[in-house]
C-alpha cells in the first residue's frame, strides 16, 4: 500500500473508522446472502422436485411390464394427470433393447440427452429437465430396463429469479436499516469522547478548571487521571514562579551589597572582582528568565491580545527612548489572541521592541499573518542595522552579544526563544525588507 494512503488511514477518526468497518462487513455479509440464499433455496426446491419425482418413479416400477420380446407396457394410469397432457413439462420414458415406452406428454417427441459438462436431459420443447434415472430387473425379463422421470427446470428458475428480486429489495432495506442503527451507535458510544472534547476546549479556554466526573467506566479513568495532571501541573507552576520571585528578592540585596562594595577597592582589584559578580547576574538574570518562562499557572486557559501588549509596551519605551524619536508602526488586528499567557508574551514582545527601539534609525513596524500550519505570526521589523546572515543563528544562543558597547547580557533572544518553545512556538530571525532585523513569533491561535 502506498504510504500516502496509509498515512490517510491512520488519520482517520474513531468514528470514520467504525462505519468504514461497518460498511465493509455489512456489503461482504448482503453480498453473501444474495448470492447464497438464492443457491439454497433453488437447491431445496430442485430437492423437493426428485423427491416428488421418486414417487412417480415407484408408481411407474410397480405397474411397468415386459414381456418374453421385450415388449412394454404400463398396466395402469399413473396419478399426475400431467403424464398425459401433451408438452405439460413432466415426462416419463422406459426403453429396453427392443422397445421404447414413453409418456403422452412427451408426444411424438422423446427426452434426449446432451453431454456437457455434465450429462443433462431435455424434454419434448427442447426444455432442461430435473430428472431421475434408474435401471430396472424383472424376473420374467432378462434384460435391463432403462427409466427416466423428468419435469420442467424453468418454472423452478422463474421462481428463484422473482424471489431474488424481492431478495434484493429486502436486503438493500437491511443493509441501510443495519447501518442507519450502527452510526446511531456510533454517535452515541463516541458520545463521552465528543464531550471531553468539548470540555478540554472549555478548560483550555478557562471556561473550566475541571474535567467532570459523569463518564462510563472505560473513560473515567482517563479523565480522573486529567484532572490530577492538570492540578498537579497547575501546583507545580504556582510553586515554581513562587521560588522564583522569593529567589529573585533574596539575591537582589546581597549582590548589590557586593557590587557597591567592589567601588571600594582599588582598580586592580574591581577588575579581578567584577568579571565573577557580573557572571553570577547573569547566571541569576538567566535561571529566572527560565523559572519565569515555565508558563501561566493554568497553561491551558491562557490567551493575550499582542495588539493590546504592543500598545501598553510602546507607550513604555517612547519614553525611554524618546530622545531617539522612534516611530512604532502598530498593524496587528485587535481580534487576534494567541495561546500565550499575558506577562510571558509582554517579557517576549518587550525583549524584541527594546532591541528594535536600540538598534532602528527612524520606523518598528509590527503586523502578522497567519503561517501554512495555521499558527499567528507576530512580526517586529526595524530599519537599523541588522545582524549579518551568518551571525543570526548565533544571536539567539546563551550569552552571546553582538555588540560589546551596547548594555545587555545577551540572554534576551535566548530566553524569548526557549519561551517561545515552551509554548509549542518558535523565534525566528532574518534579514527585513526596511535594512534592519526581521524577528517572527509563531504561537498558537486560542480563537
Amino acid at each position: 500500500m502506498p504510504n500516502n494512503k496509509r498515512t490517510l488511514l491512520k488519520r482517520l477518526s474513531l468514528k470514520s473508522r467504525l462505519v468504514l468497518a461497518a460498511i465493509v462487513w455489512l456489503t461482504a455479509m448482503v453480498i453473501a446472502a444474495g448470492v447464497s440464499v438464492p443457491t439454497q433455496v433453488f437447491n431445496y426446491m430442485v430437492g423437493d422436485t426428485k423427491s416428488q419425482l421418486s414417487i412417480y418413479m415407484d408408481e411407474i416400477a410397480a405397474s411397468l411390464e415386459a414381456d418374453e420380446k421385450g415388449a412394454l407396457t404400463l398396466t395402469t394410469n399413473l396419478s399426475d394427470p400431467r403424464f398425459n397432457r401433451p408438452y405439460s413439462g413432466l415426462y416419463w420414458s422406459a426403453r429396453t433393447d427392443a422397445d421404447l415406452l414413453r409418456s403422452r406428454s412427451l408426444w411424438d417427441q422423446k427426452i434426449e440427452a446432451k453431454k456437457g459438462i455434465k450429462k443433462e436431459y431435455f424434454g419434448a420443447r427442447d426444455e432442461k429437465l430435473i430428472y431421475l434415472k434408474t435401471t430396472l430387473y424383472y424376473p420374467d425379463y432378462d434384460g435391463p430396463i432403462e427409466v427416466l422421470v423428468g419435469i420442467d427446470e424453468q418454472p423452478i428458475e422463474d421462481t428463484v429469479r422473482d424471489l431474488m428480486s424481492q431478495l434484493w429489495i429486502i436486503l438493500a432495506l437491511l443493509y441501510f436499516g443495519v447501518l442507519a442503527v450502527i452510526m446511531l451507535q456510533v454517535q452515541w458510544s463516541l458520545h463521552p469522547l465528543t464531550k471531553m472534547h468539548k470540555e478540554l476546549s472549555q478548560l483550555r479556554s478557562g471556561d473550566k478548571k475541571q474535567l467532570e466526573e459523569d463518564y462510563p467506566k472505560e473513560v473515567a479513568p482517563v479523565v480522573s487521571d486529567l484532572n490530577a495532571l492538570v492540578f498537579h501541573y497547575q501546583e507545580l507552576l504556582e510553586r515554581a514562579r513562587h521560588h522564583a520571585g522569593n529567589l529573585s528578592h533574596a539575591l537582589k540585596t546581597p549582590l548589590s551589597v557586593l557590587k557597591n562594595e567592589i567601588h571600594n577597592f582599588d582598580s586592580d582589584t574591581q577588575k579581578l572582582l567584577q568579571p565573577p559578580v557580573d557572571q553570577i547576574q547573569s547566571q541569576i538574570d538567566y535561571h529566572l528568565g527560565r523559572a519565569r518562562m515555565a508558563g501561566s499557572k493554568n497553561i491551558l486557559a491562557v490567551r493575550a491580545n499582542p495588539s493590546e501588549r504592543v500598545d501598553a509596551i510602546s507607550m513604555a519605551f517612547d519614553k525611554v527612548y524618546a530622545s531617539r524619536e522612534i516611530a512604532l508602526i502598530n498593524e496587528l488586528d485587535s481580534d487576534i489572541e494567541v495561546a500565550v499567557d499575558k506577562t510571558d508574551l509582554d517579557e517576549m514582545v518587550g525583549n524584541l521592541l527594546e532591541n528594535a527601539y536600540k538598534w532602528s534609525s527612524s520606523i518598528i513596524r509590527v503586523h502578522s499573518q497567519q503561517s501554512k500550519e495555521g499558527d499567528i505570526d507576530i512580526i517586529i521589523e526595524d530599519d537599523g542595522p541588522g545582524i549579518p546572515d551568518d551571525k543570526i543563528q548565533q544571536a539567539v544562543k546563551r550569552g552571546v552579544r553582538l555588540d560589546e558597547t551596547t548594555p545587555g547580557t545577551g540572554l534576551g533572544l535566548n530566553i524569548v526563544s526557549e519561551m517561545a518553545h515552551s509554548y509549542r512556538g518558535k523565534l525566528t530571525l532574518s534579514s527585513s525588507s526596511m535594512g534592519g532585523l526581521k524577528a517572527v513569533l509563531s504561537f498558537k491561535s486560542s480563537n
